[in-house]
């Protein structure tokens, strides 16, 4: 059976075990588990702000790179099309980064929806 994919919310990470029912982001419980060897992904929510509401989702997961270590990569697939962001390891990942990194994901992927829609003729 294939394990869920923990989800963050308004800054707060619901843990199915553990001590704590969820974590909050930037606390050293949030780093400690990022850290853990059996934390491999999460999924972080794409708010878009003009609209008001979640408007996707990317999935973060953690990856071994050859010059050593596990560093973190935002990913989020539309259409055909996967965009991927770096994030670094596991310190460089805070509520700001991924905040941030949400929103250039939004961006590309409203830039790459405008682009690729047929042009309206004009009068």
């Amino acid at each position: 059976m294939a394990q869920k994919t923990p989800c963050v919310y308004d800054r707060w990470l619901p843990v199915p075990t553990g001590n704590a029912p969820e974590i909050r982001l930037d606390s050293p419980a949030w780093f400690e588990w990022l850290d853990a060897p059996t934390t491999m992904r999460f999924a972080y929510p794409i708010y878009d702000r003009r609209c008001g509401y979640i408007v996707g989702v990317m999935t973060v997961r953690k990856e071994s790179r050859q010059r050593g270590g596990w560093y973190w990569t935002a990913y989020r697939r539309v259409g055909a099309k996967l965009h991927k962001h770096y994030l670094g390891r596991s310190a460089t990942v805070t509520q700001m980064r991924l905040t941030t990194i949400a929103a250039q994901l939004l961006a590309e992927v409203s830039l790459a929806t405008r682009d690729s829609s047929p042009e309206t003729p004009g009068f």
